[in-house]
């Protein structure tokens, strides 16, 4: 597929002709700063995808949010009006897919963590801040709302003694309807900073979530199509750099996390859209343009 820069689209939804909107069949849909903003729903957003969907799209949320329960992200979309049962895919599920069955594992970070290693088979010790002798073979580090100094310790004590570092995402801040706040890159940066670890990172933009989406979008009909998928997100550090590593088309809103398509452009990411909002999204694609 030829990739368009950012003159292929410009804030408003005007796009260039040579695009063919019609032809995107999934649109993958970040969480923050897309749908919601700390799960109050951005204006339109529920309207969007019930649209998106009537069109006969496929929607999935990909989201580098590891702290919730899958089942917790599905009643969340549910409460807002968003049926997404089998529909979500976060960056705990990625970081799993890291992690072999019967590994022992300290994890650092929320229950969604916690649940993807156990489905994998991996053996999980909540990472409490007290010392222990027994070896890991990874240490998973995600967002964790009760990280302190000993957490850090314990973390950094496992890395060092050769556990591998596996981070859920390095997203240094989300936003939320007050402003933004730290995110789960800020926990990874201190335990990568203590050890000197670089850690495998799961989450967008990285390769095991590329990959994983990937296998969700293979079905018995065929093989994941990229050109036919759109991935709409308020990071194009993030969310943009994901889409250029799926090989799809990437579409910037500003209700996020503010970025303007220019300064996607110099950190070399495509962006091929740059609207305002899901809704305008929306919009360009049941219109063509």
């Amino acid at each position: 597929m030829s990739r368009q820069g950012p003159s292929a689209a410009t804030i408003g939804g005007v796009t260039d002709a040579s695009i063919d909107w019609h032809s995107i069949e999934t649109v993958l849909c970040d969480l923050d700063g897309v749908i919601w903003l700390a799960h109050h729903p951005i204006a339109g957003s529920v309207e969007a995808v019930a649209a998106l969907r009537a069109s006969g799209r496929r929607t999935l949320f990909v989201t580098n949010n590891s702290v919730a329960l899958r089942a917790e992200h599905e009643a969340a979309l549910a409460a807002v009006g968003i049926p997404a049962v089998g529909d979500v895919v976060s960056s705990s599920m990625a970081a799993a897919h890291l992690i072999e069955a019967g590994e022992r594992v300290l994890v650092t970070g929320g229950p969604g963590v916690v649940e993807a290693v156990e489905q994998r088979g991996a053996i999980v010790v909540l990472n409490d801040g007290r010392a222990t002798e027994a070896a890991f073979d990874a240490v998973v580090v995600g967002l964790d709302r009760s990280f302190d100094y000993a957490r850090l310790t314990a973390a950094t004590t496992a890395v060092l003694a050769g556990a591998r570092l596996v981070a859920t995402n390095t997203d240094s801040t989300f936003p939320t309807p007050h402003g933004l706040v730290p995110g789960g890159g800020s926990i990874v940066a201190a335990v990568a900073t203590a050890s000197g670890v670089t850690p495998v990172v799961g989450g967008k933009p990285h390769r095991p979530m590329a990959d994983l989406i990937a296998e969700i979008l293979t079905s018995s009909a065929g093989a994941f199509e990229p050109d036919r998928t759109l991935m709409v997100g308020d990071r194009p550090e993030t969310d943009g750099l994901f889409a250029a590593r799926l090989g799809c088309r990437f579409a910037l809103v500003r209700s996020g996390v503010p970025t303007s398509a220019s300064e996607a452009s110099e950190a070399g990411v495509p962006v091929d859209l740059d609207v305002a909002d899901l809704a305008a999204v929306a919009r360009v694609l049941r219109t063509g343009g």
